[in-house]
């Protein structure tokens, strides 16, 4: 059986883009908190769709 991945994470930055899947909330937004640390533009999708932006990912955290 499938694992659903439940967060997704788009950091762009200059002419590179990364994604990342993961399972884990506290996880994804800790590599988020570190890319746009690194001046990455960064957003956090859930698997409703909803997309946070940096200032939002303590919101994040407490769903």
């Amino acid at each position: 059986m499938g694992t659903i991945v439940a967060y997704k994470m788009v950091a762009e930055r200059d002419n590179e883009t990364y994604r990342f899947e993961r399972e884990s909330r506290l996880v994804i937004v800790a590599k988020a908190r570190v890319w746009a640390s690194e001046g990455w533009q960064v957003v956090i999708t859930d698997q409703d769709g909803k997309a946070y932006a940096p200032a939002e990912f303590e919101a994040l955290l407490a769903a």
